[in-house]
């Protein structure tokens, strides 16, 4: 396998944890401690850069100068394809940790954000997509309701700071 080939295969595995955590932790105080840095996709930024380094040129032409045609041909080159991949899970991953935030924030369950950052792992704008409805759906129902959407059953380690604490709170 070619080191194009590892690293590819690696970009995912780096990412892998803490879509573990926010699926099947989501809960655990520990979860929301971790993903809520953005240094989580650091490890997989690093393997971008060392795919990059090598077809520099390409890639910047490809980006600089966005056509299909540019693309296509980044991605016959071996760490082209790779780094494109590392730049999707690495944007894929901060994508989920926001979605994950939120639905935190929002109070929205477990069980509904869990299958949608397994559909933001595979197609992450279709999940932020779906995400963004059920988020605007939230917040409209909650101004209709003149209530504010639940955080404290689900986000004890992260106070909500949008609005003061008023003594009745």
């Amino acid at each position: 396998m070619t080191s194009a080939g590892t690293l590819f295969d690696l970009t995912f595995l780096l990412a892998a944890p803490f879509w573990l955590l926010m699926i099947f932790a989501p809960t655990w105080s520990v979860t929301t401690r971790i993903v809520s840095s953005p240094l989580t996709a650091v490890p997989v930024a690093v393997v971008y850069a060392v795919l990059v380094a090598p077809v520099f040129p390409e890639v910047w032409a490809a980006v600089t100068g966005p056509e299909l045609p540019g693309f296509q041909e980044l991605m016959t080159l071996p760490n082209g394809a790779a780094a494109v991949w590392a730049h999707i899970i690495a944007w894929d991953l901060l994508v989920g940790q926001w979605m994950f935030l939120q639905g935190r924030k929002l109070g929205f369950s477990p069980w509904l954000m869990g299958p949608l950052l397994v559909l933001a792992i595979l197609l992450s704008p279709l999940a932020l997509l779906a995400f963004l409805a059920l988020r605007a759906t939230r917040r409209k129902a909650a101004r209709h309701d003149g209530a504010q959407p639940d955080t404290a059953r689900h986000d004890t380690a992260q106070p909500d700071t949008a609005r003061p604490v008023a003594s009745g709170d």
